[in-house]
């Protein structure tokens, strides 16, 4: 007969941490957040480690090159969406990792017999107030000339005037070889005070530019998350059905480590596919999986060698599988029985493997009890998906500006092989996410330093300085519905902040 749990499997919702002692070094600016991305041998050092415990979502309205750089920027890392074509998840890491080298791809191009009109459609499109001008209006194509916005006035031009007639051309441009190495780049940058260098190829072609922004970020972000050769670190979704030809093209463009994407990830098919992959490349390749929701989840995953595992079926603001196929579990009880199972395994083996909680979190505080519960990082889709880097379009809905969000589930994103269980057709026979909208919540950068004060300081209380200490002397207690409404604002008519001085 069927196995039964008669014990209630609870979110994190519904869970408080009791405070701890905390000394007088128990300060925000003293906290660390870094966590291990990939597993590792006691006594070793992770070969990916995050400065901050959150990753974004394998999603088409979340993960985008844009997003990308921002998060790695900021101490995380994105993993961009496999529900594109393999050729097309591939240009997109490489893009990201272009990004740092500092060796950026002109994405804004156009060609000499272009008009001032086209100049400002573009930077409408781009938002980038520098456009390269090559004879065929490519971005290899053989630079003749550069526009910034100081090249032209419009209340003094006409819209029909032809770029060639404002464009500051080849001949008066500081222009560098390609090979030259981003330090002697910016050397050049700052020694002929200009604000982007042009990189060319031998025969005048267009390599790339070297923007002086670029460099001011670097020295604003020191969390950001690099590999061996300065580029940011960035991770890619895979399935289990196309990645003897996925990966390939991945692992050539760049990625740094790669996931397995899957509504649930007990299955032969994933064991499968990681086998595939150390076949092929040994552990120079770091692939986690998922999603699991109990110990022998983890294990099965474990033991087939994934470097990092991912927990959580159906908790996920727009996932409806649930509902759909009836199976799942409650986050906060599958993160805290999965990192259970992942001590067992790293006090026999002696390799730990990171557990990624993945779904469920709707306050910025449920990242602090994922953490405090085990988990090594989470990753998140809702939370993301808010911010003007990620992909989605912005909209104004009932007069709330608002983002588009759709899950990897729904029809929108047709995304088969994250589901396709052997039928063969290559589209979904039911959905398992919806389509939806989330309030629009601005940069990335703002809002992440904001949830990780929030992080830091419940920590201090907890006594905790980094997040493996605040694993062991974490006191979690489980709280009833009433007391979950006693722990928001009640009883009192709150004020309309716009009225508020």
């Amino acid at each position: 007969m069927a196995k039964y749990i008669n014990e209630p499997a609870h979110t994190f919702n519904e869970y408080l941490l009791i405070p701890g002692y905390s000394s007088c070094e128990c300060i925000p600016s003293n906290v660390s957040l870094k966590t291990p991305l990939v597993k590792f041998k006691r006594g070793e050092k992770p070969a990916i480690e995050l400065e901050v415990p959150m990753v974004s979502a394998i999603m088409q309205a979340v993960s985008g090159e844009k997003l990308a750089v921002e998060l790695a920027r900021n101490g995380g890392i994105s993993f961009i969406y496999g529900s594109q074509t393999p050729e097309d998840e591939a240009a997109m890491v490489a893009r990201v990792k272009a990004q740092k080298a500092g060796f950026v791809s002109s994405d804004s191009n156009l060609s000499p017999n272009n008009t001032l009109a086209d100049i400002l459609a573009l930077k409408e499109k781009t938002g980038h107030s520098t456009v390269a001008i090559t004879e065929d209006g490519t971005a290899s194509g053989k630079l003749v000339g550069i526009v910034s916005s100081r090249d032209y006035r419009v209340s003094r031009m006409k819209k029909t005037d032809k770029v060639s007639t404002f464009m500051t051309p080849l001949d008066k441009l500081v222009t560098a070889k390609f090979g030259i190495t981003l330090s002697e780049a910016n050397d050049i940058i700052w020694d002929n005070k200009i604000n982007s260098l042009p990189v060319l190829y031998e025969d005048g072609r267009l390599y790339g530019f070297v923007f002086r922004k670029d460099y001011d970020s670097h020295r604003e972000n020191p969390h950001e998350m690099l590999d061996a050769q300065k580029r940011f670190i960035v991770g890619a979704g895979i399935n289990s059905r196309d990645y003897a030809e996925r990966v390939p093209l991945l692992v050539d463009a760049g990625a740094d480590v790669l996931c397995i994407d899957s509504s649930e990830g007990f299955s032969e098919w994933q064991r499968i596919t990681i086998n595939w992959i150390r076949e092929k490349y040994g552990d120079k390749v770091k692939v986690g999986a998922g999603n699991v929701v109990d110990r022998e989840g983890f294990l099965f995953l474990a033991e087939a060698g994934a470097d990092f595992v991912k927990v959580g079926i159906g908790g996920g603001s727009i996932c409806i599988t649930r509902e759909t196929k009836g199976i799942g579990r409650g986050q906060a009880t599958a993160v805290i029985e999965v990192c259970k199972a992942r001590d067992e395994y790293f006090e026999r083996t002696g390799i730990y493997v990171p557990v990624c909680s993945d779904g469920g979190i709707v306050h910025d505080h449920h990242i602090t009890l994922a953490l405090a519960m085990g988990a090594d990082f989470v990753m998140l889709g809702r939370y993301f998906a808010r911010f003007d880097e990620s992909p989605s379009q912005k909209r104004t809905v009932g007069g709330t500006v608002v983002k588009e969000y759709w899950g990897e589930g729904s029809n929108r994103a047709r995304n088969w092989g994250r589901y396709d269980l052997g039928v063969g057709e290559k589209k979904l026979q039911f959905e398992e996410g919806v389509d939806s909208y989330v309030p629009y919540a601005g940069a990335l950068k703002e809002n992440l330093a904001k949830t990780c004060s929030k992080i830091k300081a419940t920590m201090c209380n907890c006594g905790a300085l980094t997040i493996p200490e605040l694993q062991e002397k974490a006191k979690l207690t489980l709280v009833s519905s009433t007391s979950i409404i006693e722990g928001g604002a009640h009883d009192v008519i709150r004020k309309e902040k716009d009225g508020e001085n």
